[in-house]
């Protein structure tokens, strides 16, 4: 089964790289170079289209610049039928399908990635211990991975007998949710850092989809760990 979620122009999660370049002073970079932006907005724009979403975590230098230069990042991204959703207060931006006005759809760079059921299910829990720790004043939360594996295992459905290839699922999905930059390594290979990107990315609306999914196809039911909160979310899904 899987799960339909962001579109994204990549499966998954790349370093950005360090590149040289001659003159950055200049937005004339190459023969016959018409372009309007300098070298560090080129370089944070295709930072934001490669990835899921950028962070002043994971990308402090893409962040900054964004930041700054806002409006001319939702112009550019604007052009191609695209949306910039930005998250200051954690510090995190994505991109997602603009919606046309009547109901109509755009042309789309993007492609539908989808989340396996064992990955939806470590989303869950990532979520909700993020949430839970941040209330409890943490400046960062982490996660074990076996914590992970363990939560992953206890839906699963009563009707399963291959426990083996059920655990090598869970742990496939938590290198999944690494490579997609949810989860942060530490100095410890069993341990992460859950990036605060979860949330924005998975707001209730999404959440609530994602479980109720997974109880008709499992049998079972999945409960977010803190209360759900009927408070409106501002990063709402448009399900592209």
């Amino acid at each position: 089964m899987s799960i339909d979620t962001d579109p994204d122009l990549t499966s998954g999660y790349d370093e950005v790289e360090d590149f040289e370049v001659v003159d950055d002073r200049s937005v004339s970079l190459f023969e016959g170079d018409e372009g309007g932006l300098e070298y560090a907005q080129r370089q944070a724009l295709v930072a934001l289209l490669k990835q899921r979403f950028i962070s002043a975590r994971t990308h402090p230098r893409d962040w900054q610049v964004l930041v700054e230069h806002e409006r001319v990042f939702r112009s550019r991204l604007n052009d191609l039928f695209l949306d910039l959703q930005v998250d200051r207060d954690r510090e995190v931006a994505w991109k997602r399908q603009a919606t046309a006005e009547g109901g109509g759809r755009f042309p789309t760079l993007l492609h539908d990635t989808a989340w396996s059921r064992e990955e939806t299910l470590v989303l869950v829990h990532l979520r909700d211990r993020l949430r839970a720790g941040v209330a409890g004043g943490d400046a960062r939360v982490y996660v074990d991975r076996e914590d992970i594996v363990d939560y992953v295992a206890s839906y699963r459905p009563v009707h399963a007998t291959d426990e083996s290839g059920d655990e090598k699922r869970a742990r496939n999905a938590v290198t999944a949710i690494v490579k997609a930059g949810l989860l942060i390594a530490t100095a410890s290979e069993e341990r992460f850092e859950i990036s605060e990107a979860v949330e924005p990315l998975l707001p209730l609306e999404l959440l609530q989809e994602l479980l109720e999914a997974l109880q008709q196809a499992n049998g079972t039911t999945v409960a977010p760990e803190t209360p759900a909160t009927a408070e409106a979310d501002l990063f709402e899904e448009d399900g592209a």
